[in-house]
């Protein structure tokens, strides 16, 4: 019995008996391994956070899991094609995006998944900070592999927009909403903030990154002092917390089906669903590009993820950057 143990192969055996106890001589027997291995494992798992009831002459039940982003939890049902084929957790790190790009320059797979307790360097848009507090948020990023060309690059944004927003409504009951190019929002307020990056030559796309912060427990305390824009969290705005791995696992899900749609139909049905989470749609606002601000009306996106403005004097503008504020 010279096999390895892993956490997974004892927690995937508890769930193939919910709510059952499991002898310590069935594990030994079915995991191929010794009874002092399987004990030392459970007070491993314990240790993690896992409840585990053990009863003379019965054996092992998996009482309750934690809600820790750990991979054994993040894999159990994930039940995803692309998205998840590898998982790197990482208690702590720089920035998500840094060691994801780093994974696609090593080769690793379409449908990487990078995901932190914490940041200590997170990005936003425009080299912004993105405050990243231990145990309440989501810190992620996913190696993509698509085969486009760079310029439909940025396309990608709104994939991850879309499921970021979806995940919320399906974890919390509440109605996010998508605000161009890279906000989702909750109560007008800032809950999510995305930041792809992309690696590609001329003739196609290496690799691109779908960097994603979204604050799910923060404490109205935890965040900065100096926001540029007004902020909150999924857990302010419902009046409870929410269970990070449960989000995680949504998350994941819409990403990869919604990947799956682009790569099989294209940018449209993308660009349909964001335009249903988006307010600004038939609305007025104004642009600021840094050069000049562009006042007008949304029509929507364009096929290359550009938002399309109406100006007073009847000109559509189309709009690749800027920062934009309803009127």
């Amino acid at each position: 019995m010279s096999k390895k143990l892993e956490h997974e192969d004892i927690l995937n055996l508890f769930r193939e008996h919910p709510g059952d106890f499991v002898s310590g001589e069935e594990i030994s027997q079915k995991l191929g391994v010794s009874r002092t291995a399987v004990w030392k494992k459970i007070r491993l798992l314990r240790d993690l956070g896992y409840s585990i009831d053990a009863v003379t002459s019965r054996g092992y039940r998996l009482a309750a899991s934690p809600d820790a982003l750990l991979i054994e939890e993040l894999r159990s049902g994930l039940e995803t094609r692309i998205v998840g084929r590898e998982l790197v957790f990482f208690d702590e790190t720089d920035s998500t995006n840094s060691r994801a790009r780093e994974l696609g320059d090593q080769g690793h797979p379409d449908g990487t998944v990078v995901i932190a307790d914490r940041q200590t360097a997170g990005k936003g848009r425009l080299g912004r900070t993105w405050a990243s507090p231990p145990g309440v948020n989501i810190y992620t990023s996913v190696l993509l592999r698509p085969p486009i060309l760079p310029f439909d690059g940025p396309q990608l944004t709104f994939v991850s927009a879309v499921a970021v927003a979806l995940a919320i409504r399906d974890v919390s009951g509440l109605s996010p909403r998508v605000k161009w190019p890279n906000d989702v929002l909750l109560g007008g307020k800032k809950v999510a903030g995305l930041l792809n990056e992309m690696n590609a030559e001329t003739e196609g796309v290496r690799y691109i990154i779908l960097g994603i912060g979204v604050n799910l427990n923060m404490e109205a305390a935890q965040f900065p002092a100096d926001l540029r824009y007004p902020a909150t969290s999924v857990a302010l705005e419902k009046g409870e917390t929410v269970s990070r791995l449960a989000f995680a696992r949504t998350l994941y899900r819409h990403l990869d089906r919604l990947y799956l749609a682009y790569l099989d139909r294209g940018f449209a049905p993308i660009i349909s669903a964001w335009e249903e989470l988006c307010d600004l749609v038939g609305r007025p606002v104004e642009v600021d590009c840094q050069s000049r601000v562009i006042r007008g009306t949304v029509e929507g996106l364009d096929s290359d993820g550009a938002l399309l403005v109406r100006t007073d004097d009847g000109v559509q503008e189309k709009i690749m950057a800027g920062d934009v504020r309803p009127l």
